[in-house]
């Protein structure tokens, strides 16, 4: 299965290969089966399970290959400015 979480929508295409199969070939057979979603194929980061992978790892069987897409915001500068808390120097 490959995922893709976008703005409001999530993705989810079955994708069905050989066992020695790559993450990068199985990103191409969901990219097939999109018709026209608007997903950053070529340059997302992606990941099996939340754990980061390169195009080129194979994924075991009943693997979710996940598609990332960048963050708007550092997690810990927003959490910081709503606390209104500064960053320690040196860090």
């Amino acid at each position: 299965m490959v995922a893709f979480a976008g703005h409001g929508r999530q993705f989810l295409w079955p994708v069905v290969l050989p066992a020695e199969a790559t993450i990068a070939e199985a990103i191409e057979a969901a990219r097939r089966q999109a018709q026209g979603a608007e997903v950053p194929w070529d340059s997302a980061p992606v990941g099996v399970f939340g754990e980061p992978r390169t195009r080129a790892d194979r994924p075991a069987d009943g693997d979710r290959i996940e598609l990332y897409r960048p963050l708007q915001e550092d997690p810990r500068t927003r959490r910081r400015a709503k606390s209104g808390r500064r960053p320690k120097a040196g860090r």
